[in-house]
Protein backbone atom coordinates (compact mmCIF):
# COMPACT_ATOMS: atom_id res chain seq x y z
CA UNK A 1 0.00 0.00 0.00
CA UNK A 2 1.28 3.12 -1.42
CA UNK A 3 2.08 5.51 1.88
CA UNK A 4 0.19 8.80 0.65
CA UNK A 5 -1.91 10.72 3.29
CA UNK A 6 -5.13 12.92 3.23
CA UNK A 7 -4.87 15.85 5.93
CA UNK A 8 -8.00 16.57 7.63
CA UNK A 9 -8.42 20.47 8.85
CA UNK A 10 -11.71 21.44 10.35
CA UNK A 11 -12.11 25.12 10.39
CA UNK A 12 -13.94 27.42 11.82
CA UNK A 13 -13.34 31.67 12.43
CA UNK A 14 -9.58 30.84 12.28
CA UNK A 15 -8.61 33.63 9.66
CA UNK A 16 -5.52 34.52 12.02
CA UNK A 17 -4.33 30.47 11.98
CA UNK A 18 -5.62 28.62 8.99
CA UNK A 19 -3.21 29.83 6.11
CA UNK A 20 -0.19 28.46 8.86
CA UNK A 21 -1.83 25.21 9.04
CA UNK A 22 -2.38 24.42 5.96
CA UNK A 23 1.03 25.90 4.46
CA UNK A 24 2.88 23.50 7.10
CA UNK A 25 0.85 20.28 5.34
CA UNK A 26 1.59 21.41 2.10
CA UNK A 27 5.17 21.46 3.54
CA UNK A 28 4.99 17.64 3.80
CA UNK A 29 6.14 14.97 0.92
CA UNK A 30 3.90 12.46 1.87
CA UNK A 31 0.73 14.76 1.75
CA UNK A 32 -1.26 14.24 -1.57
CA UNK A 33 -4.70 16.29 -0.54
CA UNK A 34 -5.91 18.54 2.29
CA UNK A 35 -9.12 18.84 3.10
CA UNK A 36 -10.49 21.49 4.51
CA UNK A 37 -13.65 21.75 6.25
CA UNK A 38 -15.22 25.27 6.51
CA UNK A 39 -17.74 24.92 9.72
CA UNK A 40 -19.69 27.60 8.95
CA UNK A 41 -17.23 30.31 9.12
CA UNK A 42 -18.62 34.02 9.74
CA UNK A 43 -15.16 35.78 9.21
CA UNK A 44 -12.32 35.63 6.19
CA UNK A 45 -11.43 31.97 6.86
CA UNK A 46 -13.12 30.47 3.37
CA UNK A 47 -11.80 33.75 1.74
CA UNK A 48 -8.24 32.77 2.81
CA UNK A 49 -8.69 28.77 2.02
CA UNK A 50 -9.94 29.57 -1.39
CA UNK A 51 -7.17 32.06 -2.18
CA UNK A 52 -4.82 29.15 -1.28
CA UNK A 53 -6.70 26.74 -3.11
CA UNK A 54 -6.17 28.90 -6.29
CA UNK A 55 -2.22 28.33 -5.97
CA UNK A 56 -2.32 24.43 -5.26
CA UNK A 57 -4.98 21.59 -5.78
CA UNK A 58 -4.21 19.67 -3.36
CA UNK A 59 -6.30 21.95 -1.36
CA UNK A 60 -10.06 20.76 -1.35
CA UNK A 61 -12.82 22.44 0.12
CA UNK A 62 -15.85 21.28 1.82
CA UNK A 63 -18.95 22.33 3.91
CA UNK A 64 -21.95 20.74 5.56
CA UNK A 65 -25.41 21.48 3.74
CA UNK A 66 -26.51 24.93 3.61
CA UNK A 67 -22.78 25.24 5.24
CA UNK A 68 -23.77 24.85 9.01
CA UNK A 69 -22.08 25.25 11.56
CA UNK A 70 -21.96 21.20 12.87
CA UNK A 71 -18.88 21.67 15.22
CA UNK A 72 -15.37 19.74 15.00
CA UNK A 73 -16.39 15.93 14.84
CA UNK A 74 -18.99 16.71 12.11
CA UNK A 75 -15.99 18.23 10.16
CA UNK A 76 -13.73 15.49 10.35
CA UNK A 77 -16.40 12.94 9.88
CA UNK A 78 -17.35 15.00 6.70
CA UNK A 79 -13.35 14.91 6.02
CA UNK A 80 -13.10 11.36 6.86
CA UNK A 81 -15.72 10.64 4.18
CA UNK A 82 -14.18 12.70 1.40
CA UNK A 83 -10.93 11.58 1.79
CA UNK A 84 -9.40 9.58 -1.09
CA UNK A 85 -5.84 8.48 0.54
CA UNK A 86 -5.22 4.90 2.33
CA UNK A 87 -3.70 7.05 5.13
CA UNK A 88 -5.46 9.91 7.41
CA UNK A 89 -4.14 12.04 9.82
CA UNK A 90 -5.92 15.50 11.29
CA UNK A 91 -5.04 19.02 12.16
CA UNK A 92 -6.88 21.46 13.73
CA UNK A 93 -6.72 25.14 12.15
CA UNK A 94 -4.84 26.57 14.64
CA UNK A 95 -2.33 24.57 15.04
CA UNK A 96 0.89 23.56 12.74
CA UNK A 97 2.94 20.69 11.30
CA UNK A 98 6.95 20.41 12.01
CA UNK A 99 9.23 19.93 8.67
CA UNK A 100 9.28 16.19 8.47
CA UNK A 101 6.03 15.33 10.16
CA UNK A 102 5.08 11.83 8.42
CA UNK A 103 9.01 10.97 7.41
CA UNK A 104 9.06 8.45 10.05
CA UNK A 105 5.39 7.26 10.36
CA UNK A 106 6.03 6.09 6.58
CA UNK A 107 9.24 3.26 7.66
CA UNK A 108 6.51 2.55 10.68
CA UNK A 109 3.50 1.47 8.20
CA UNK A 110 6.74 -0.07 5.92
CA UNK A 111 8.25 -1.98 8.35
CA UNK A 112 4.97 -3.92 9.68
CA UNK A 113 2.12 -4.03 6.94
CA UNK A 114 -0.26 -4.76 10.15
CA UNK A 115 0.16 -1.64 12.10
CA UNK A 116 -3.07 0.40 11.67
CA UNK A 117 -1.23 3.71 13.08
CA UNK A 118 1.65 5.50 14.49
CA UNK A 119 1.46 7.96 17.27
CA UNK A 120 3.63 10.96 17.70
CA UNK A 121 4.53 13.99 20.20
CA UNK A 122 3.31 17.06 19.98
CA UNK A 123 4.22 20.28 21.20
CA UNK A 124 2.97 23.58 21.96
CA UNK A 125 3.86 27.67 20.49
CA UNK A 126 2.42 30.51 22.19
CA UNK A 127 0.77 33.23 20.43
CA UNK A 128 0.38 34.95 23.53
CA UNK A 129 1.85 35.59 26.52
CA UNK A 130 2.50 32.18 28.73
CA UNK A 131 2.12 32.13 32.24
CA UNK A 132 4.89 30.66 34.84
CA UNK A 133 2.48 27.54 34.96
CA UNK A 134 2.21 27.37 31.34
CA UNK A 135 5.28 27.32 30.38
CA UNK A 136 5.62 24.71 33.49
CA UNK A 137 2.33 22.35 32.41
CA UNK A 138 2.21 22.88 28.51
CA UNK A 139 5.05 21.39 27.05
CA UNK A 140 5.07 18.34 25.26
CA UNK A 141 1.73 16.15 24.60
CA UNK A 142 3.53 12.50 24.21
CA UNK A 143 4.04 9.20 26.19
CA UNK A 144 7.09 8.85 28.26
CA UNK A 145 7.93 5.53 27.08
CA UNK A 146 7.06 3.47 23.85
CA UNK A 147 4.50 1.65 24.68
CA UNK A 148 3.09 -1.49 23.11
CA UNK A 149 -0.04 -1.84 21.45
CA UNK A 150 -1.97 -4.28 23.88
CA UNK A 151 -1.14 -1.98 26.66
CA UNK A 152 -1.63 1.08 25.13
CA UNK A 153 -5.45 1.07 25.74
CA UNK A 154 -4.07 1.49 29.86
CA UNK A 155 -1.59 3.99 28.91
CA UNK A 156 -3.95 6.14 26.95
CA UNK A 157 -7.08 6.04 29.33
CA UNK A 158 -4.68 6.01 32.51
CA UNK A 159 -2.78 9.09 31.51
CA UNK A 160 -0.26 7.92 33.75
CA UNK A 161 2.77 7.95 30.86
CA UNK A 162 1.54 11.12 29.11
CA UNK A 163 -0.83 12.25 26.58
CA UNK A 164 -1.61 11.65 23.03
CA UNK A 165 -2.82 14.40 21.07
CA UNK A 166 -4.53 13.65 17.51
CA UNK A 167 -2.07 16.31 15.09
CA UNK A 168 0.66 13.76 16.15
CA UNK A 169 -1.53 10.56 14.83
CA UNK A 170 -1.23 9.06 11.57
CA UNK A 171 -3.50 5.99 10.84
CA UNK A 172 -4.96 3.92 7.89
CA UNK A 173 -8.18 4.99 6.18
CA UNK A 174 -9.48 1.93 6.92
CA UNK A 175 -8.83 2.15 11.31
CA UNK A 176 -12.67 3.68 11.00
CA UNK A 177 -14.57 0.72 9.67
CA UNK A 178 -13.21 -0.72 13.38
CA UNK A 179 -13.50 2.61 15.32
CA UNK A 180 -16.54 4.29 14.00
CA UNK A 181 -16.09 7.63 13.28
CA UNK A 182 -15.99 10.65 15.66
CA UNK A 183 -19.08 10.96 18.29
CA UNK A 184 -20.52 14.26 17.00
CA UNK A 185 -22.92 14.65 20.58
CA UNK A 186 -19.42 15.17 22.51
CA UNK A 187 -18.55 19.03 21.98
CA UNK A 188 -14.90 18.59 23.31
CA UNK A 189 -13.23 15.14 24.14
CA UNK A 190 -14.11 14.01 20.93
CA UNK A 191 -10.50 13.41 20.17
CA UNK A 192 -10.23 11.14 23.41
CA UNK A 193 -12.72 9.10 22.77
CA UNK A 194 -11.20 8.10 19.25
CA UNK A 195 -7.86 7.70 20.60
CA UNK A 196 -9.43 5.20 23.17
CA UNK A 197 -11.27 3.16 20.76
CA UNK A 198 -8.44 3.31 18.70
CA UNK A 199 -6.35 1.79 21.40
CA UNK A 200 -8.58 -0.76 21.70
CA UNK A 201 -9.65 -1.98 18.46
CA UNK A 202 -6.33 -0.87 16.66
CA UNK A 203 -2.82 -1.94 16.47
CA UNK A 204 -0.79 1.72 17.19
CA UNK A 205 2.38 1.70 17.18
CA UNK A 206 4.65 4.63 18.39
CA UNK A 207 6.68 7.40 16.14
CA UNK A 208 8.42 9.92 17.97
CA UNK A 209 7.76 10.61 20.81
CA UNK A 210 11.05 12.58 22.09
CA UNK A 211 10.16 15.40 20.11
CA UNK A 212 7.62 17.36 18.84
CA UNK A 213 6.62 16.72 14.94
CA UNK A 214 3.62 19.01 15.68
CA UNK A 215 2.79 22.14 17.66
CA UNK A 216 -0.59 23.42 18.99
CA UNK A 217 -1.61 27.25 18.83
CA UNK A 218 -1.85 28.69 22.20
CA UNK A 219 -4.07 31.61 21.84
CA UNK A 220 -7.04 33.54 23.69
CA UNK A 221 -9.99 31.27 22.52
CA UNK A 222 -8.73 27.80 23.15
CA UNK A 223 -11.43 25.45 23.65
CA UNK A 224 -9.38 23.05 26.40
CA UNK A 225 -8.62 25.72 28.71
CA UNK A 226 -12.96 25.53 28.88
CA UNK A 227 -12.77 23.64 32.58
CA UNK A 228 -16.70 24.16 32.56
CA UNK A 229 -17.53 22.04 29.34
CA UNK A 230 -14.71 19.37 29.99
CA UNK A 231 -16.60 19.18 33.38
CA UNK A 232 -19.69 18.49 31.37
CA UNK A 233 -18.52 16.51 28.55
CA UNK A 234 -16.15 14.12 30.87
CA UNK A 235 -18.73 11.89 31.79
CA UNK A 236 -20.35 11.71 28.23
CA UNK A 237 -16.61 10.68 26.88
CA UNK A 238 -16.99 7.76 29.21
CA UNK A 239 -20.24 7.24 28.60
CA UNK A 240 -19.74 7.17 24.85
CA UNK A 241 -17.27 4.67 25.38
CA UNK A 242 -18.70 2.62 27.49
CA UNK A 243 -21.68 2.14 24.89
CA UNK A 244 -19.05 1.39 21.98
CA UNK A 245 -17.30 -1.21 23.96
CA UNK A 246 -20.99 -3.62 24.29
CA UNK A 247 -21.67 -2.80 20.42
CA UNK A 248 -18.32 -3.72 19.94
CA UNK A 249 -17.53 -6.78 21.48
CA UNK A 250 -14.74 -5.52 23.44
CA UNK A 251 -13.38 -7.69 26.53
CA UNK A 252 -15.88 -6.68 29.60
CA UNK A 253 -12.33 -6.95 31.70
CA UNK A 254 -11.59 -3.48 29.53
CA UNK A 255 -15.09 -1.90 29.62
CA UNK A 256 -15.03 -2.41 33.42
CA UNK A 257 -11.85 -0.22 33.50
CA UNK A 258 -13.57 2.74 31.67
CA UNK A 259 -17.13 1.76 34.11
CA UNK A 260 -14.60 2.42 37.06
CA UNK A 261 -12.86 6.08 35.89
CA UNK A 262 -16.48 6.63 35.05
CA UNK A 263 -17.58 5.99 39.04
CA UNK A 264 -14.70 8.01 40.47
CA UNK A 265 -15.57 11.01 38.41
CA UNK A 266 -19.36 10.90 40.02
CA UNK A 267 -17.67 9.88 43.47
CA UNK A 268 -15.86 13.23 43.17
CA UNK A 269 -18.68 15.20 42.36
CA UNK A 270 -20.22 14.17 45.67
CA UNK A 271 -24.03 13.14 43.84
CA UNK A 272 -26.26 11.93 46.00
CA UNK A 273 -27.08 7.86 46.45
CA UNK A 274 -30.60 8.24 45.16
CA UNK A 275 -29.32 10.40 42.19
CA UNK A 276 -26.12 7.96 41.49
CA UNK A 277 -29.12 4.86 41.46
CA UNK A 278 -31.13 6.59 39.08
CA UNK A 279 -28.05 7.63 36.49
CA UNK A 280 -27.50 3.74 37.26
CA UNK A 281 -30.79 2.74 35.79
CA UNK A 282 -30.57 4.90 33.05
CA UNK A 283 -27.20 3.41 31.75
CA UNK A 284 -28.27 0.07 32.22
CA UNK A 285 -31.10 0.80 30.16
CA UNK A 286 -29.02 2.44 27.29
CA UNK A 287 -26.88 -0.65 27.62
CA UNK A 288 -28.79 -3.41 27.93
CA UNK A 289 -25.80 -6.05 27.53
CA UNK A 290 -24.50 -4.45 30.55
CA UNK A 291 -27.38 -5.67 32.77
CA UNK A 292 -26.30 -9.39 31.92
CA UNK A 293 -22.80 -9.05 32.92
CA UNK A 294 -21.23 -8.81 36.60
CA UNK A 295 -20.63 -5.02 35.89
CA UNK A 296 -24.17 -4.05 36.42
CA UNK A 297 -23.65 -6.21 40.38
CA UNK A 298 -19.93 -4.86 40.71
CA UNK A 299 -20.78 -1.05 40.18
CA UNK A 300 -24.54 -1.10 41.57
CA UNK A 301 -24.06 2.10 43.53
CA UNK A 302 -24.35 1.33 47.01
CA UNK A 303 -22.00 -2.09 46.69
CA UNK A 304 -19.88 0.68 44.43
CA UNK A 305 -19.95 3.00 47.02
CA UNK A 306 -19.24 0.56 50.12
CA UNK A 307 -16.04 -0.67 48.13
CA UNK A 308 -14.67 2.65 47.50
CA UNK A 309 -15.31 3.87 51.55
CA UNK A 310 -14.15 0.49 52.93
CA UNK A 311 -12.05 -1.12 50.28
CA UNK A 312 -10.43 -4.00 53.25
CA UNK A 313 -13.61 -5.72 53.20
CA UNK A 314 -13.30 -6.50 49.34
CA UNK A 315 -9.36 -7.31 49.79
Amino acid sequence: MKFSVSVIIPAYNVERFIEKAIKSALLQAEVNEILVLDDGSTDKTLQLIENLQNKNSKIKIYHHNNKANKGRSASRNLGIKHAKENYVAFLDADDFYLENRFTNDKLVFEKDLTTDGVYNAVGFHFYREATVLEKEKLRINTLSKKIEPEALFDAVISSKYGDLHLNGITVKKAVFNSTGIFNESLMVAEDSDIIIKMALKCQLEPGIINKPLALRGIHETNIFTREDLYKKYRLKLYESVISWCFKNQIPLKNTDVVLNYLWVIRFREKYSLLANILYWKSLLLNNPKLIFSYLSVKYFPIIRLRQMLFPFLYR
